[in-house]
């Protein structure tokens, strides 16, 4: 369950499950887990339309697009403005338009889904003005994974001034997806195709039957074997 991070604060946690909600996107109105289907999602939020900074965001998320496929892995966004003006943004910036759904979090939700898009956000309720500036909205740039089990696997908050780092995310969901399938775990800075490490909870008679050339062992409690193929 989601736990309260300060009044009106919301704070999820890896391993909690992803608030559902219905919301209006670009690609028409969606139920969140009911989208995510049997697929790994990624749901970023950024503070409004027309901002710098998504605007980079954006666009290289649409070029990522075909890597995301490859790892049937969806991507939403999240925003306060209305819809409207995600798809103007779609048409400016993303050259793709069908390159990811953006959901939005503006007045016309619902208040129980909106306080469940809040709580996917992570930010207090908005100012009650229209005159929002991204300033008002800077707790809302979070990137969440969400597992097909409908479960937050990773979290990352950044700053407004600093960009996100997708290709950081997509090697993230590599090693999720690989880690799920196996018992094993990545070291720093790996990726793809790189050597693991079998986790800790497999015993070293268990390992021998699932590794029997072996593995390297640098330290007593450091197991590294190739990356496990399928």
């Amino acid at each position: 369950m989601a736990t309260q991070a300060g009044e009106g604060v919301v704070a999820l946690r890896i391993g909690d499950e992803a608030p559902d909600f219905a919301a209006q996107t670009t690609e028409g109105p969606i139920k969140f887990h009911e989208w995510i289907g049997g697929s790994w999602a990624i749901l970023f939020s950024h503070p409004k339309d027309f901002t710098p900074v998504c605007t980079t965001e954006l666009g290289y998320m649409a070029k990522l697009k075909p890597e995301f496929d490859k790892r049937n892995t969806k991507i939403i966004g999240l925003s306060v403005d209305p819809v409207e003006n995600h798809a103007e943004v779609g048409r400016r910036h993303q050259g793709d338009a069908g390159a990811r759904a953006e959901l939005s979090d503006d007045r016309r939700s619902r208040a129980r889904d909106r306080e469940a898009l809040r709580h996917a956000a992570g930010r207090r309720p908005p100012a009650l003005s229209d005159g929002r500036t991204a300033a008002d909205n800077q707790t809302v740039r979070n990137v969440f994974v969400v597992g097909p089990d409908k479960k937050i696997k990773l979290i990352i908050v950044y700053p407004m001034t600093t960009g996100r780092n997708f290709d950081e995310v997509l090697r993230v969901i590599d090693s999720l997806q690989l880690t799920a399938k196996h018992k094993v775990a990545t070291p720093v800075n790996w990726k793809q195709g790189e050597d693991v490490i079998i986790a800790g909870s497999v015993s070293d008679d268990d390992a021998k039957k699932q590794y029997p050339q072996g593995w390297k062992a640098p330290r007593p409690y450091l197991r590294i074997v190739p990356q496990p193929k399928g």
